[in-house]
């Protein structure tokens, strides 16, 4: 089995759009505290719109779904899962949970990581769950044609545990010693879990689970206010084309880690970027609602949906958002186009100062 030192990164050069990128999150760490400190009420409403964007995404990326009515009570927990897919949801919403309220406890630990994939796994009664893998499994392709191809093998069950003590071990070593910033380090260990590939089932819903874990633990938390699974769902084939880049070489230890790293620094900026669009529309605590919404509209190009209107302006409140919609569109400022699930609303360029 392959050897894991993850203090060699330190001596790796990096261009100058990745230094960018870390620059930059670094910088929009610093305001995105200080906005949730001034602003607890609206920071709240966007932890919650997040967590059920993160649940819905990550889980669509593995095929689980329910109708977004059913998702948001699931999340909200105000009613009971009716089938497997539910159940699997609702795993996802519980260990999201516990991320959010104690992340600072939990130690990047193969004892912590099995505990965290039992609970994951424990609404759908998976025998499996909180156990690493005790059959082959393999990362495929479905083709065009309808043929699967194996497009990389995991660690052997009987090296998995070895291999996650091995990582975790020099995570933690690399992280105390500070010679290796953490936006560097966690996107290295979040591929090494994936192409180890640990358990059963729920690999990729986990290694999701502890970005946002080790993020949160060292002080990156736009994760909980942006969804960063809904970021990633967004450019999903990128990600797994970077997925697939570091794989190859990997089991000798060849591969090339800045694919993946390079993908992740962006998929974290954007949420940043996109936090401070929705915290620009916010604004003051004395705007009304319609101030709010208006400000939301001015800032989109193209359509937008009544449903992006409401988790852009948490301040707001459902109801008060689609009136200020309907006030808008009354004056022209935006016109509605489509019927139900279809509408959509757009700018009237002329109208909008």
């Amino acid at each position: 089995m392959r050897t894991f030192d993850y203090g060699k990164l330190a001596e790796l050069h990096w261009d100058n759009e990745e230094l960018r990128h870390v620059a930059k999150i670094h910088e929009y760490k610093g305001r995105l505290t200080a906005f949730a400190d001034r602003n607890p009420k609206e920071a709240l409403r966007l932890v919650e719109i997040a967590k059920i964007q993160s649940t819905e995404s990550s889980n669509r990326m593995e095929g689980i779904v329910t109708t977004p009515t059913r998702l948001r009570q699931l999340v909200q927990q105000k009613t009971m899962p009716r089938s497997r897919s539910e159940r699997e949801i609702v795993g996802y919403r519980d260990v999201l949970n516990t991320i959010h309220e104690s992340h600072k406890h939990i130690p990047i630990r193969p004892s912590y990581i099995l505990q965290l994939h039992r609970d994951l796994t424990k609404p759908a009664g998976l025998s499996y769950g909180g156990h690493f893998k005790n059959v082959q499994n393999y990362i495929s392709e479905t083709r065009e044609d309808g043929t699967v191809v194996n497009r990389f093998t995991p660690v052997a069950p009987h090296e998995t545990e070895s291999a996650i003590e091995a990582i975790c071990a020099s995570y933690r070593r690399t992280l105390a010693m500070e010679t290796v910033d953490p936006l560097i380090l966690i996107p290295v260990f979040i591929s090494d879990f994936l192409c180890i590939h640990p358990f059963n089932d729920g690999n990729g819903r986990m290694s999701r689970l502890l970005t946002l874990l080790m993020l949160y633990q060292n002080g990156y938390d736009v994760g909980k206010y942006v969804s960063m699974e809904a970021q990633i769902a967004k450019a999903k084939d990128a990600y797994y084309d970077a997925l697939q880049a570091v794989s190859e070489g990997w089991q000798v230890g060849r591969n090339d880690v800045k694919p993946f790293i390079r993908y992740m620094l962006q998929a974290i900026l954007s949420c940043y970027v996109e936090f401070e669009s929705r915290a620009d529309v916010i604004g003051g605590a004395d705007h009304s609602a319609y101030d709010v919404v208006r400000a939301y509209v001015k800032s989109k190009v193209g359509r937008f949906r009544g449903t992006g209107a409401i988790e852009a302006c948490p301040s707001a409140g459902r109801s008060a958002v689609l009136a200020s919609l309907k006030k808008l569109t009354e004056e022209g400022v935006i016109r509605k186009e489509g019927v139900g699930r279809a509408t959509f609303y757009v700018r009237n360029d002329d109208s909008v100062d």
